[in-house]
C-alpha cells in the first residue's frame, strides 16, 4: 500500500496533485501573511498586538511553522519531479524548436520558484531571527514590554536597498503565482468548459491583488507616508548603503 502511494506521487500526474494541494497551502499562508501585515496601516498598537499574539499561541505556532515547512519542501519535491519527467518524456531536441504560446510567468517558473526561495530565507533572517537588520531594532521592545515589530518594519524598509530587494521578490512571487494559481485550479478540476473564462482570472487576479497589498507598505513607508515616529520614538530617515 505505502509502495504504490509513493509510485503514484512520483508519477507526473502524482507529483502535480501534492504540487498543487501544498500550493493551496502557501497561497494561504502567503495571503493571511499579508493581511496581517497590512495593520502597519493602523498603527503600532495594532501590529505589535497581533505579533503578540502569534507569539502566544506557543506550540500551536511550532506546528504552523512546521506544516508550512513541509509544505514547502513537498512544493519543491515536486516541482523537480514534474520538470525531470517533462525532459525525460523528450530526451532527444526537437530539430526545429517552435516556441508555443505560454506566458512568461509560465516559461520561467523553475527560476522564479528557486528565487522566491531565496527570499524566504533572507526574509526570515530579517525579520524572524534578527541576523540581517541593518536598522540595529530586532529586539526591541514598545511601551508595553511587547515585541516593537512596527519599528522593525518601520526601520527595515527604511533601508533602500532592503526595500528594492523586496520589491523585486514580490514582483518575483506574484509572477511565479499567476501561473501557479491557474495551473493549481486546472490540476484540481476546477476548469471546466462552462467556467473556463471566470477560473481563469484566478491566477492574474490573486497575484494583483498580492502585488499591490504586499508592495503598499515598504512603498509606504520609504515614501514617508507611514512611520513618521516609530513606536520607540526613532525619527523617521532614510538609510542608504554607506559604500564602505
Amino acid at each position: 500500500m505505502k509502495r504504490s502511494i509513493a509510485v503514484a506521487a512520483r508519477s507526473t500526474i502524482g507529483a502535480k496533485g501534492v504540487m498543487a494541494a501544498t500550493g493551496v497551502v502557501l497561497l494561504l499562508f502567503v495571503i493571511g501573511h499579508m493581511v496581517g501585515n497590512l495593520q502597519v496601516f493602523a498603527g503600532p498598537e495594532k501590529l505589535n498586538a497581533y505579533a503578540a499574539f502569534l507569539q502566544g499561541l506557543g506550540p500551536a505556532l511550532w506546528v504552523i511553522r512546521l506544516v508550512l515547512l513541509a509544505c514547502l519542501v513537498l512544493h519543491v519535491w515536486a516541482a523537480v519531479v514534474v520538470t525531470r519527467r517533462s525532459r525525460e518524456a523528450r530526451p532527444v531536441p526537437y530539430a526545429l524548436k517552435v516556441d508555443r504560446v505560454t506566458s512568461y510567468a509560465a516559461r520561467t517558473m523553475i527560476w522564479s520558484g528557486v528565487l522566491v526561495l531565496a527570499f524566504v530565507v533572507y526574509h526570515l533572517l530579517h525579520f524572524t531571527v534578527g541576523a540581517y537588520d541593518p536598522a540595529e531594532v530586532y529586539g526591541a521592545l514598545d511601551a508595553a514590554g511587547r515585541h516593537d515589530v512596527y519599528s522593525m518594519v518601520i526601520e527595515g524598509f527604511r533601508h533602500v536597498p532592503t526595500t528594492i530587494a523586496y520589491v523585486i521578490a514580490q514582483v518575483i512571487l506574484c509572477l511565479h503565482i499567476q501561473h501557479g494559481a491557474s495551473s493549481m485550479v486546472q490540476t484540481l478540476g476546477m476548469r471546466t468548459k462552462d467556467c473556463a473564462t471566470r477560473t481563469d482570472w484566478i491566477g492574474p487576479g490573486l497575484a494583483a491583488l498580492l502585488l499591490i497589498g504586499n508592495l503598499s507598505m515598504p512603498l509606504a513607508i520609504v515614501t514617508g507616508f507611514i512611520g513618521g515616529e516609530t513606536s520607540t520614538g526613532l525619527p523617521a530617515q532614510l538609510t542608504l548603503p554607506s559604500g564602505d
